[in-house]
């Protein structure tokens, strides 16, 4: 069995979840079994009925509710969090999977659904052949040192600054 590292992509620009399921994508066609856990995420998004024609070796949760969070989280936010970061835990301990990700777990460390402190100890124990990849902007710099590869996605240009909404298929 081959090493597994762990993986961040963060930053300000587009692309960390699309760069995580991208990986997916790609493990799934060497036979690879994955776990997606998208943290603060509850909307119909197209990864979700993309995702099931994938469903003998990627799995995918969702730890949100259908709006995003602009304040301070609810209780509901929390709970749901929680349940998550349970569920992904107990995936870790019984070493279940090849790949692991933990999608917008940067936010939700953001919004203190989940601490740095608890990530950063998820990722010390780290079954040695598992992938682990972790996105979300504001990701703590020091869960940077105990990863193998940080990716940041820079926004140089965007067109959301000139009003376009998020599309179908595109960012939805």
């Amino acid at each position: 069995m081959e090493k597994g590292y762990t993986q961040i992509y963060t930053g300000n620009g587009k692309g960390k979840t699309t760069a995580a399921f991208g990986l997916a994508l790609r493990a799934s066609g060497h036979g690879k079994k994955i776990f997606i856990g998208q943290f603060v995420k509850g909307m119909k998004y197209g990864e979700l009925e993309s995702i099931k024609k994938f469903s003998d070796t990627i799995t995918l949760k969702q730890f949100g509710r259908d709006c995003f969070i602009y304040n301070d989280p609810e209780p509901e936010d929390v709970k749901i969090a929680r349940e998550g970061w349970d569920l992904v835990n107990t995936i870790l301990s019984e070493n279940s999977v090849d790949i692991l990700i933990l999608d917008e777990i940067g936010i939700a460390i953001h919004y203190k659904l989940i601490s740095a402190t608890e990530v950063a100890d998820f990722i010390k124990r780290k079954p040695e052949e598992m992938e682990l990849i972790l996105t979300g902007r504001n990701m703590p710099e020091e869960l940077f040192e105990l990863a193998d590869l940080v990716t940041e996605m820079k926004e140089i240009k965007h067109y959301y600054k000139t009003g376009v909404q998020a599309r179908q298929g595109i960012e939805l």
